[in-house]
C-alpha cells in the first residue's frame, strides 16, 4: 500500500510539473554523449574508425512498480568521400499502463569542411528523420468508476470513461552542426556543437485537443579536452537543453588515465541543475569502451519518490581497420 500511494503522489507532483511547463519532454541519458542521434546527428561517424556500435541502458525510479526504463541501439558508419550514416532506435516504457515511447531515425552527416593545420579542424552538418511511436494497454489501466467504496476495486465493472485512441506514429526530422579540433599533440582541444529537434513540429495526438505539436527541442553542448602529459588528461563539458518552457543545464568533467596502449580508465561526474549529481566511471579496452553513471536525485520530485535515483550502464565498440592510418591519435568529440 505505501508503494501504492508513493507512486501516486509522484505521479500527481510530475502531472504538476507538467502542466506547469507545458512541454513534452523527450527521454533523456546522463551519458548523453553514447547517443549521438539524441544528441546531435552531426556527431555520426565522429570517432577514429570504420564503424561503430553502440547501446546503452537507464532505469529511474526504481524503487516504485514500473519504473521508467529506457533502451538506446544506434550504429554509425564512416567512408572516404567526406559522408558519414548512422541508424539508431530507442525505446522507453513506464508505468503500470504499459506506456511506450519508441523513436528510429537515419541519419546523415557531412564532413567535408576541413581547415587548420592537415586539416584537423573540423566542421560538420548533420540530418537526421524518422519516425516516433507511443502506446499504451488499456486493458492495464485502472479507472475511478471501477473502485466501489465499500469493496474497492472491481476490474469487473465497465468504465465509461472511453479513450479514442491507444497509440499515436508521426514522422520526425532534426539536425545539428558541430566543430571540433581533432588536431593531435595539443594541450587543448574544444569541441561544441548546436541541434534542433522535431523540426518538422509531429502532431502530439495523446494531448488534451489531440491536435497539439511536439515543441521543437534545442541542444547545445561543448566541452575541451585539457593534456595534462601524455597519459593523462581531464575534459569539462556543458550541455544545455530547451523544449517549449522546460530546461536542462549540465556541467560536468571526467579525468582520462591512458594506463598503456589498449586500456584507459576514465572517472568524472556530471550536474545535472535542480535534478542530480551523477558519478560516471568508464573503461577502454581495445576497441571498446565501457561506462557506467548513477544519478542521485536532488530535486523535490525525488524526495517525493523517497529517494529514488537512477543508474545508467553503456557499451561502445569501434571497428577499425588492422593497419591505422594515421598513425597519430585521432582526438574525437567525446562530450
Amino acid at each position: 500500500m505505501r508503494k501504492s500511494l508513493r507512486l501516486t503522489v509522484l505521479l500527481i507532483a510530475a502531472g504538476l510539473i507538467t502542466a506547469e511547463t507545458r512541454a513534452q519532454v523527450d527521454p533523456h541519458f546522463s551519458q548523453y554523449y553514447v547517443y549521438p542521434a539524441w544528441l546531435n546527428p552531426a556527431l555520426t561517424g565522429a570517432f577514429d574508425g570504420q564503424y561503430r556500435v553502440s547501446g546503452i541502458y537507464r532505469t529511474q525510479w526504481g524503487n516504485i512498480s514500473s519504473p521508467f526504463s529506457t533502451f538506446g541501439l544506434s550504429g554509425e558508419f564512416t567512408t572516404e568521400k567526406n559522408i558519414n550514416y548512422g541508424v539508431s532506435i530507442m525505446r522507453q516504457t513506464a508505468g503500470d499502463g504499459g506506456y511506450t515511447y519508441t523513436t528510429g531515425y537515419a541519419n546523415v552527416s557531412y564532413t567535408g569542411v576541413r581547415f587548420g593545420p592537415n586539416q584537423t579542424k573540423r566542421l560538420v552538418f548533420g540530418l537526421q528523420a524518422g519516425m516516433i511511436q507511443r502506446r499504451f494497454d488499456r486493458s492495464k489501466l485502472t479507472f475511478g468508476d471501477q473502485w466501489n467504496p465499500i469493496f474497492g476495486f472491481n476490474p469487473g465493472n465497465p468504465s465509461q470513461d472511453a479513450l479514442s485512441r491507444n497509440s499515436a506514429a508521426a514522422f520526425d526530422v532534426g539536425a545539428g552542426v558541430m566543430y571540433f579540433d581533432a588536431q593531435p599533440g595539443k594541450k587543448a582541444n574544444l569541441f561544441a556543437g548546436f541541434s534542433t529537434s522535431h523540426l518538422t513540429r509531429p502532431e502530439d495526438r495523446f494531448s488534451a485537443s489531440g491536435n497539439e505539436k511536439f515543441p521543437m527541442r534545442y541542444t547545445a553542448h561543448a566541452g575541451v579536452r585539457l593534456s595534462v602529459n601524455e597519459m593523462f588528461s581531464i575534459t569539462p563539458n556543458i550541455l544545455y537543453l530547451k523544449q517549449g518552457s522546460a530546461e536542462e543545464k549540465m556541467l560536468g568533467a571526467y579525468g582520462q588515465y591512458k594506463a598503456n596502449d589498449e586500456v584507459s580508465i576514465m572517472i568524472g561526474a556530471n550536474y545535472r541543475f535542480e535534478d542530480a549529481v551523477s558519478p560516471f566511471v568508464g573503461l577502454t579496452f581495445k576497441n571498446m569502451v565501457l561506462g557506467a553513471s548513477y544519478d542521485i536525485n536532488t530535486s523535490d520530485l525525488g524526495k517525493l519518490a523517497n529517494g529514488s535515483n537512477s543508474f545508467e550502464i553503456s557499451l561502445s565498440i569501434i571497428g577499425r581497420k588492422a593497419a591505422k592510418t594515421p598513425e597519430v591519435e585521432f582526438v574525437c568529440p567525446r562530450l
